[in-house]
């Protein structure tokens, strides 16, 4: 995306003024459209990908080993699609206002739904489950009051960075990684395991709090800037 701010409906006026509202600095705010095609392979695969969260979910509950690898598969696949849905839309030029709007949502439900039960389960402390779901939230809620307004904000580069780093984190935490350490010195087995998750925690710590104070940046520079109608 580049920056296009896209204004309601088709006609001559419309786009002029939608060219005219350009801001040319690389923001992923714009304006929504109408009667879009919704019905396409990437916004199929955020579809399915918000379908994987409850059976993440309830895998995990079971409390099994083997459910947790399941956990671990259907979690991997959830994350697969969202890589493929962004590249699939941009090389086909199908990118909608759909997709804008549910891809971060879907992200979200899958890594806060990751984050709550390894929090649940006594894999993640609660207070770094209560930080990532404040930012989370918080986002999603002003995604919500800009659409409002006809704006729509499109997952940036540093988000898609702050979601890739939390996934490195839930799977880490997902692998039961007691059935690969049974043999050897159990303490330094888990002090390794603790210094590899506390650092993959300050990383994903470190980009959700960053990529969130990005997105209200733009969000106020673009509706202090936007010429009233």
């Amino acid at each position: 995306m580049k920056g296009k701010l896209r204004t309601r409906g088709t006609s001559p006026d419309d786009s002029e003024r939608g060219a005219a509202l350009s801001t040319g600095d690389g923001s992923n705010i714009s304006q929504a459209r109408t009667n879009e095609e919704i019905w396409n392979l990437p916004n199929i695969l955020t579809m399915i990908r918000l379908a994987l969260v409850p059976v993440f979910i309830v895998l995990l509950l079971l409390g099994h080993t083997w459910s947790q690898w399941l956990a671990l598969v259907v979690f991997i696949a959830a994350a697969l699609t969202d890589h493929y849905d962004g590249k699939i839309a941009r090389a086909r030029n199908l990118i909608t206002d759909f997709g804008k709007i549910w891809d971060p949502i879907a992200d979200k439900a899958l890594t806060l739904g990751a984050f709550v039960m390894l929090s649940v389960v006594g894999l993640l402390p609660w207070w770094f489950t209560f930080i990532v779901a404040f930012r989370e939230l918080g986002i999603t809620w002003l995604r919500a009051f800009l659409l409002k307004r006809n704006i729509v904000v499109a997952a940036s580069s540093g988000g898609k960075a702050k979601t890739v780093s939390q996934m490195f984190l839930i799977v880490f935490l997902l692998v039961p990684w007691e059935t690969f350490i049974s043999g050897g010195d159990p303490l330094s087995n888990v002090t390794t395991l603790f210094g590899i998750t506390v650092v993959l925690m300050a990383v994903a710590l470190g980009l959700t709090v960053w990529s969130g104070l990005v997105y209200v940046v733009e969000a106020l520079k673009f509706t202090r800037t936007q010429p009233s109608v």
